[in-house]
């Protein structure tokens, strides 16, 4: 039950990369022999499988990336170069460290200032608040789809649009969306869309960015080095148009393949039915946690929409010694402050038991984690009534 850190990987992702070891490694974009020229076929069909799972415009629109923080970070430090002191960045304060520290970077370089969306009474985006902060001197807003700690789904569409009025552009971290649910990026509007591919069935070490075309083409490289040049000599290059622009050497080829290979596998899924199936699970999960008097829940209650997870905390037993004994019934859950700190702060915790789901959970896995809870917090009560009795 943590699938919101990491995703098993089906075995269709693990032949795909097996083959291109096995049978067609070779470096892309460079050699003129077959071999070589398959496996650019293989890597470039990866961006777009890619394009087709967020249905991206343009195949130049996905940029390959160490990950969604890398993704993260290009955008700080190449769209980020044009910002000048007073300008302002909005995020909200729901922010995964990685949606968070790059932004505090560059707002030590250039000046910047960031704002910060509060939460609604109900743990939600406070789409008000949100409002009163926009004004012409923002120029970036960046914000999760869906909180990775309170599971709240922010409405993506309706801050692109409220930025886009001020001219702003929008950066959405989807880590714990396009795993889970169908994503149309041109629907959006998102002006840069990131996201990993181990959350979503994929390997590690590789995510993607996706930034609107004529946005990519007026973006600086952050990396310099070979594939991504147009023209070099002593004194001076000239750069290669996006995506090559943003992927300086030798990418991660098996990796990229992996990614694509995980996309079409949820595909043939359906991500309708990923999401259908993680929306029922996901209730049962909720309401299961809140039948627990102990506990504590963080975020929407059920009659919102969420994603398919639940951070909580118990009542006199510590989040670690908690998953220490449900990991001892064969339950995996997460604990700490899921790098999300400062949100936790403001939730006056110093971290949380976070139980995630994906489509390959079902009830029985969400009955078992709660009965052993269950156990685990009689345990403790138990040996609080016996320290009591003896001291």
């Amino acid at each position: 039950l943590d699938s919101a850190a990491s995703s098993q990987k089906p075995s269709q992702v693990i032949e795909a990369m097996n083959t291109y070891y096995r049978t067609t490694h070779a470096n892309v974009h460079r050699g003129a022999y077959s071999i070589a020229n398959k496996a650019t076929e293989m890597f470039e069909n990866a961006r777009s499988s890619v394009q087709r799972f967020i249905n991206a415009k343009h195949h130049e629109e996905i940029v390959f990336t160490r990950g969604a923080t890398e993704a993260i970070n290009l955008v700080a430090l190449s769209y980020g170069q044009r910002l000048q002191r007073g300008d302002e960045i909005i995020l909200s304060v729901m922010e995964h460290h990685s949606n968070l520290v790059p932004w505090q970077l560059l707002a030590q370089r250039t000046g910047a200032i960031l704002k910060f969306v509060s939460l609604s009474p109900e743990m939600t985006f406070d789409y008000s608040h949100y409002e009163s902060l926009l004004s012409a001197k923002t120029k970036i807003v960046a914000v999760a789809h869906v909180s990775n700690v309170l599971g709240t789904i922010n409405p993506i569409d309706r801050i692109v649009q409220a930025a886009h009025r001020v001219g702003a552009v929008v950066l959405v971290d989807a880590c714990q969306s396009v795993p889970h649910m169908p994503i149309d990026v041109q629907a959006l509007d998102a002006d840069f869309l990131v996201a990993s591919a181990h959350k979503m069935c994929g390997p590690t070490g590789i995510g993607f960015l996706y930034g609107k075309r004529d946005l990519l083409t007026t973006m600086p490289p952050v990396h310099g080095g070979g594939e991504m040049i147009e023209t070099v000599s002593f004194e001076s290059s000239t750069y290669a148009p996006p995506p090559a622009r943003f992927e300086a050497g030798t990418p991660a080829i098996a990796e990229a393949i992996g990614l694509g290979a995980a996309c079409e596998y949820l595909q043939s899924i359906g991500m309708d039915r990923v999401w259908e199936h993680e929306q029922h699970l996901g209730r049962y999960l909720y309401d299961q946690l809140a039948a627990v008097p102990e506990l504590t829940l963080y975020g929407p209650g059920r009659e919102l929409p969420r994603g398919g997870l639940v951070a909580f905390n118990a009542r006199h037993v510590h989040a670690a010694d908690l998953s220490f004994f449900l990991d001892q019934d064969g339950v995996a859950v997460r604990t700490g402050h899921h790098c999300a700190q400062p949100l936790h702060g403001l939730l006056g915790a110093a971290g949380s038991v976070r139980a995630s789901l994906y489509f390959y959970n079902n009830q029985n896995d969400v009955d078992g984690f709660v009965t052993a809870l269950r156990s685990t917090l009689l345990l403790f009560a138990e040996l609080n009534t016996t320290a009591k009795t003896h001291r």
